[in-house]
């Protein structure tokens, strides 16, 4: 094809001994700022579009996927003082409303907050909110464009009117009420002019803000100057009895813990846990009695609960470690709830505070839950239970017997799960170890249909069952979509992350591509029918794989991905990566890095697979500068007679917050582009 031209600059750097070239390391540049960069994305979004909605098949897409977001759903609720609080779209809706109505169930519901008038193009949204323990605030933090930035505003439930309070340089934070006019959250200091979506974060703090005063006023109550590359969460307890800090390196599985008895007006952050060894994720906590899920001595995890009524604190072990993985757990009434991984499959369990008296709580299905909400002491509770092809229903049960647990609201469907399959198969990789994988396709389609692997791998991160409608669209179109659990993630424990992290990150490539091979061996695919998509970590897992499996994959979807792996640790959160991938200032990280860093590792000459790279001006997260590199080498290389494209969405992130229309154009051109090139023609 007859790409736009990309200059090539003259740097070369000697790493170790070995010199190393990086001749567009100029678009690392912001491209909201740079105008080389910028006039370099505009031609290459321009050849893009034209391409992308020259498709046949893109029609198609877009029809079924305008269809399938159109539907009634709900987020879970929550509970405060004499209100409940929940999410609510009417379907294409670009963000999701925040909706209250009284508990008891009497009134109308009314519309608290709406993102949708905040901007034109619907990409300003509303990410978290919490509201105040007597219910009569809401804290939420306001996303603009994608970026992980935030900025928190308060609005009063009763008049709706939102307070003057506004809240900046939010990021990787939490909220977190201290009493009913405070709210304590995680910031950084003011980046400096041009710096925001691309300089290393450090520095971070957590912080109190008193209602009616402004920001200047707050109250810095901990912060780590000696080691600013921490990060701090802060949590109090229902109660309004502890604070807890969780202290983590970003993407270490370890974390310290400290806390400060709030209740006594005590603020000081004294330590309790001080090592980052183990994972340490505050459940709830009753009085002086504090719950953690903790991976020490366990890497399945286990539920300790902290005794802070004595002199010292005393730890006792009331959940042991089980053959599953314990996931997510709450307190709902006297009583934990306790989500377990079993194959990557939800298992809900519950029991006494005390861990005694567990039973299980049948679920429809192969699915995930996404999170149990509810509080000590109220008996009233609400899970999320989704599958591959069935978005999520929230569930109300009380806790005194879960087990009648019965449905609060179910999505309202114009297509029928039952139309679909969902297989689990377990497939040997390079080294004999079984991995997991999820096939989901139409019933009626039999024989081998083009399909897409997704995997991931990294980061302690599990892959479960979830619905999306984007992926259905590609199912009803008549295709398949394997997911597979790849070591690196969490879906086994912390040995399953440690067999795919830094010197054995190999092993994650060789998961995929062994995963590819058995689409292929036992007929769910065509020998020219394998399409391969994954999304940051995951982008890396694509370029490395198609770098080092070209002939195995007809189109490949990278998208938000680490793909310069020998400079990912120079920008915003990048430099916490180095836990998982290595660091790139050790010589021996360093050539393991360079083995597989997929922008260094394209193979010049060879016939490669249809690739569209897909990232956003605004992430901050992944910095768009790693798929500008690695697009303009793909299209430099001579890769043979299929595209090497690249998609720029703009004012989007590395994915959160991202209006529906902008989800419903991205993927209409996305399943067009591998459909095309795997050989799907949409069915009805």
């Amino acid at each position: 094809m007859n790409y736009p031209k990309t200059e090539r600059g003259p740097v070369v750097e000697t790493f170790f001994g070995e010199k190393v070239a990086d001749p567009y390391r100029w678009l690392e540049a912001d491209v909201r700022v740079d105008k080389k960069v910028a006039a370099w994305v505009d031609e290459q979004s321009t050849f893009t579009d034209a391409y992308l909605k020259g498709l046949p098949e893109r029609a198609a897409f877009e029809k079924k996927l305008t269809n399938l977001f159109d539907f009634e759903r709900y987020g879970l609720p929550v509970k405060a003082g004499k209100y409940l609080f929940f999410r609510h779209n009417t379907g294409l809706q670009n963000q999701s409303v925040l909706y209250v109505r009284n508990a008891d169930g009497s009134g109308e519901r009314r519309a608290l907050i709406d993102p949708n008038g905040w901007a034109k193009d619907g990409a300003t949204a509303l990410d978290d909110w919490l509201p105040s323990p007597d219910g009569s605030k809401v804290a939420y933090s306001v996303q603009d464009g994608g970026t992980d930035w935030r900025s928190v505003k308060v609005i009063d439930v009763a008049t709706g009117q939102v307070l003057a309070d506004t809240i900046q340089h939010v990021k990787f934070s939490r909220l977190t009420w201290a009493g009913n006019d405070a709210v304590i959250y995680s910031r950084f200091p003011e980046p400096k002019a041009g710096e925001a979506f691309q300089a290393v974060s450090s520095n971070q703090s957590v912080w109190y803000h008193k209602l009616g005063t402004g920001q200047g006023e707050d109250r810095q109550l901990y912060a780590t100057p000696d080691n600013p590359r921490l990060y701090h969460l802060a949590q109090v307890t229902h109660d309004q009895r502890w604070m807890v800090v969780s202290t983590s390196t970003g993407s270490e599985k370890g974390n310290a813990v400290g806390i400060a008895a709030v209740g006594r007006g005590e603020w000081t952050v004294r330590p309790l846990i001080t090592s980052l060894s183990d994972e340490w994720t505050l459940v709830e906590g009753v009085g002086d009695q504090l719950w953690f899920i903790t991976s020490m001595d366990a890497p399945r995890k286990k539920i300790m609960r902290v005794d802070l009524s004595g002199k010292e604190p005393v730890f006792t072990t009331v959940v042991p470690e089980s053959a599953a993985v314990l996931d997510l757990a709450s307190i709902v009434g006297d009583r934990l709830m306790l989500n377990y991984l079993r194959d990557v499959k939800a298992e809900l369990r519950v029991s006494g505070l005390d861990g005694q008296g567990v039973t299980t709580v049948a679920l429809p299905g192969i699915g995930s839950i996404a999170a149990v909400v509810g509080e000590p002491g109220d008996r009233q509770g609400y899970f999320a239970f989704s599958g591959f092809t069935q978005p999520a229903t929230i569930y109300a049960f009380d806790a005194a017997k879960p087990a009648s647990a019965s449905v609060w609201e179910a999505p309202k469907l114009a297509f029928d799960p039952a139309d679909f399959e969902t297989q689990q198969v377990f497939y040997p990789s390079k080294d004999g170890t079984k991995i997991p994988m999820f096939i989901i396709r139409r019933k009626d389609l039999k024989g081998p249909v083009p399909t897409i692997l997704y995997g991931y791998g990294g980061f302690n991160v599990s892959i479960l069952p979830g619905y999306s409608p984007a992926r259905l669209a590609w199912l009803q179109a008549g295709g398949a979509y394997a997911v597979a659990n790849l070591r690196g993630g969490g879906e086994y424990g912390e040995a399953w992350h440690l067999a795919g992290k830094g010197p054995t990150k190999q092993n994650v490539f060789d998961d995929f591509i062994a995963g590819g091979e058995w689409l292929k061996a036992n007929g769910v695919t065509s020998k020219d029918g394998l399409a391969v998509e994954g999304g940051s970590n995951g982008g890396l897992l694509v370029g490395a794989v198609v770098n080092q499996r070209p002939d195995l994959i007809a189109a490949a979807h990278p998208a938000v991905g680490v793909m310069d792996m020998l400079r990912f640790d120079k920008f915003t959160a990048g430099r916490e990566w180095v836990f998982d991938y290595g660091f790139p200032e050790k010589e021996a990280d360093w050539r393991l890095l360079r083995s597989y860093s997929p922008y260094h590792n394209v193979k010049a000459g060879t016939p490669y697979p249809a690739v569209l790279v897909t990232t956003a001006d605004t992430d901050d997260r992944v910095v768009p500068g790693h798929s500008f590199k690695y697009a303009a080498a793909l299209q430099a290389a001579g890769l043979g007679p299929k595209p090497q494209l690249i998609r720029i969405e703009t004012r989007a992130g590395h994915g959160s917050g991202k209006p529906v229309s902008k989800q419903i154009e991205e993927s209409a051109d996305v399943f067009a582009f591998l459909a095309h090139w795997t050989g799907l023609t949409p069915k009805d």
